[in-house]
């Protein structure tokens, strides 16, 4: 099963396409969604980042990934269903796998994992939620070959 995995890289930022495509297709064929489904990736800079997360969130900072589930469209013109967009702060992903000790790439397959999930509908806002998108966070990275100690530590405590 195959689903469309747009990227948009309009920073030429390094980043193994084909990798991150993988990440988000390991995570939507363990759904329920139609094979031909259709997410966007977006690797963007951390000022644009911070501009979305101060208007979509009120925290006026970067963060590494933010997801947009996109709106419900009747079903009569849902001929390819869109399910939304993860967009990845690049710059502040790289600073957090060098600080947590983990390759780029490595993190980026983390966030477009991450991300998808909550395309989905996990969230990791009660310790029952948190479970939840953990383990299966943790079965898709070690399906791509990722150890599941990646997620950065300051995910145990935080809430968003």
């Amino acid at each position: 099963m195959s689903f469309t995995v747009d990227v948009l890289n309009a920073h030429a930022y390094a980043a193994d396409v084909t990798a991150l495509q993988r990440a988000a297709q390991a995570v939507l064929k363990r759904h329920d969604v139609l094979p031909d489904s259709i997410i966007t990736v977006v690797l963007m800079n951390d000022e644009e980042m911070r501009a979305l997360n101060r208007q979509h969130r009120g925290v006026d900072r970067p963060t590494d990934v933010l997801s947009f589930p996109a709106d419900a469209l009747p079903d009569e013109i849902a001929e390819s269903p869109y399910l939304g967009d993860v967009l990845i702060a690049y710059p502040y992903t790289q600073a957090q796998a060098e600080h947590e000790g983990f390759t780029l790439a490595d993190s980026l397959v983390l966030m477009v994992v991450h991300g998808t999930l909550h395309l989905l509908g996990y969230d990791h806002d009660t310790p029952e939620n948190r479970a939840d998108m953990w383990d299966i966070q943790a079965e898709v990275l070690a399906e791509l070959g990722i150890p599941p100690g990646i997620v950065p530590a300051y995910e145990d405590d935080a809430d968003g």
